[in-house]
């Protein structure tokens, strides 16, 4: 390791409290890759292409491989989400726990919501609660574009899982459904690997960011050096655990919401689940890119609806769909409101004990 390595878990193993937040921002990395990894299987498992318990080794491997894939353009921009005015450990405390919160809250009643938008939710909340006010906490350009990107996002995988569904039906149009499936369950191993690779680095990116801001805000040079040179650095060592948390959390399996997002929406079968992933993980890599924190719940689910729909309207089940769309719209504004509860407890207990 870097002497530069070894001073950050010095500082960081001398500030127990900052341990802990870090502990807890690791926590909700194994949580995301727990609530999500439906997303990375839930089409593999349905089709039968692999047995669950391989399907989540194949998943997690490739969410901890992320780590080498992809830039921080999405760490960087989660990093900057709040004014550094108003980003304090209890600030970022508070945030991942409201965003924990509903992240199982959501698990429980088997809703693929995502916990991206959980996150910048409740790190949003939380900071507004301290601030006391609206105005000036949250970066307001990267609020709307990614509010935007709640409809968007689901779009461009719908229309991509429907173009790529539709071209493999023309061109394997003289094939035996059989022979297809026999051709695709290869394939999908494939689409799968892609799709968790841009899952891993999409939502490690999430963690990363919020690491960086607490670091940014206690050992390091201050945030407001950081908004002004406009550059937020990434130290590898961050990048490793977030993607390993995010992979462990995908081993662990969310089972409850396999069965909605694989069997409830609409019947996939291995060519419609390699399309579906496909149309998943060109939007996941071009997001990555472009620094946007989509949610690859969205994406996925969206395209699981393009290549349902095919077929005919009435493959997909619009009443299941609508209930995701719904957990989707409050996502933010409810893990908002429990990091802002989370706030006030965090902030008796300081009282309490100091």
């Amino acid at each position: 390791m870097s002497e530069g390595v070894w001073q950050d878990i010095v500082h960081i193993l001398q500030q127990p409290y900052l341990a802990l937040i870090i502990l807890v921002a690791l926590a909700f990395d194994f949580c995301n890759g727990f609530h999500d990894a439906a997303n990375s299987i839930a089409t593999v498992v349905s089709t039968r292409v692999l047995r669950p318990l391989t399907a989540v080794i194949w998943a997690a491997w490739w969410n901890f491989a992320a780590a080498w894939f992809f830039g921080v353009q999405v760490a960087d921009t989660v990093a900057k989400w709040v004014n550094p005015v108003y980003v304090t450990p209890e600030v970022i405390f508070a945030g991942l726990v409201g965003a924990i919160l509903w992240d199982l809250i959501t698990w429980r009643f088997a809703l693929p919501t995502s916990s991206s938008h959980a996150l910048l939710g409740g790190f949003g909340g939380a900071a507004i609660v301290f601030a006391h006010k609206y105005a000036g906490v949250v970066k307001q350009d990267k609020l709307w574009e990614t509010v935007a990107f709640i409809v968007i996002a689901p779009l461009i995988g719908m229309i991509l899982g429907w173009i790529f569904v539709t071209i493999v039906m023309w061109v394997c149009r003289r094939e035996t459904p059989a022979k297809m499936d026999k051709h695709f369950r290869i394939v999908q191993l494939v689409t799968a690997a892609l799709y968790s690779l841009g899952h891993g680095g999409n939502d490690a990116q999430k963690t990363m960011g919020i690491i960086a801001a607490l670091l940014y805000a206690t050992i390091w040079r201050s945030q407001e050096a950081v908004f002004a040179s406009g550059k937020v650095d990434f130290p590898f060592w961050i990048v490793i655990i977030c993607c390993l948390a995010i992979g462990l959390g995908t081993m662990a399996g969310g089972w409850r919401i396999v069965k909605t997002m694989g069997m409830k929406i609409t019947k996939l079968r291995p060519y419609s689940g390699a399309c579906a992933e496909s149309a998943a993980a060109v939007s996941l890599f071009l997001s990555a890119r472009l620094g946007i924190p989509v949610s690859t719940t969205h994406t996925i689910t969206g395209a699981i609806v393009g290549v349902g729909s095919v077929q005919r309207l009435s493959a997909v089940r619009w009443g299941v769909a609508g209930k995701v769309v719904w957990a989707w719209i409050l996502t933010i504004p409810m893990s908002a409101i429990m990091a802002a509860i989370a706030f006030y407890i965090i902030l008796l207990f300081h009282k309490i004990f100091a």
